[in-house]
């Protein structure tokens, strides 16, 4: 979901994508959007230009979706808010490859099962990530409606994470002592 070009997020740790859907459902949410694969490529320079002033290009493919996505620097709070620009495109092995003639190449590659909830009147969305790492409840609209949510599900401010997939996945790595690569599906 978009506010005006900028995305405001949190994630929340989570036992299990069972034990989310019940949270969810019990809260009056319901799916919007069915379980689906995605796989995600960042790209970079090979400098780390994006990486080191955070910022994120990256290409999606859900299902018959691709989608490539420009994410800004966040700003500093209690939630993660940044711009957002995203675009949906037809193939993406084309854009992979304009991104390649244009310098950007793979930096990081992650997979995900993601569904999406939502209540009948709302301005926020709720996600069930299950990621190789574990399962992340994640809350996206606006400021207040994301802390009253996650008030609503049982969670407090201390529980709010903030970090990307790929900070998550490093301290992840870090934490069973091997080297981190891509955050792929065995």
């Amino acid at each position: 979901m978009q506010h005006a070009g900028r995305e405001v997020e949190i994630k929340l740790r989570v036992s299990g994508a069972a034990a989310a859907r019940r949270m969810l459902r019990a809260a009056g949410f319901r799916v919007v959007k069915r379980r689906i694969f995605e796989r995600n490529t960042v790209f970079d320079t090979g400098r780390r230009t994006l990486r080191n002033s955070s910022r994120l290009l990256r290409v999606r493919e859900a299902g018959k979706t691709t989608t490539l996505t420009y994410k800004g620097p966040p700003d500093r709070g209690k939630h993660k808010s940044r711009e957002e620009l995203e675009l949906e495109l037809s193939d993406a092995a084309a854009i992979a490859a304009i991104l390649d003639r244009l310098a950007y190449h793979p930096a990081f590659r992650y997979e995900k099962f993601r569904t999406e909830f939502g209540e009948p009147v709302s301005c926020g969305v709720a996600t069930i990530d299950e990621t190789p790492i574990g399962v992340y409840l994640e809350l996206e609209g606006e400021p207040s409606w994301i802390d009253s949510t996650a008030r609503k599900l049982g969670f407090s401010e201390t529980d709010y994470i903030t970090a990307s997939y790929a900070r998550l996945y490093v301290e992840w790595c870090k934490a069973q002592g091997i080297a981190p690569a891509d955050m792929l599906f065995a």
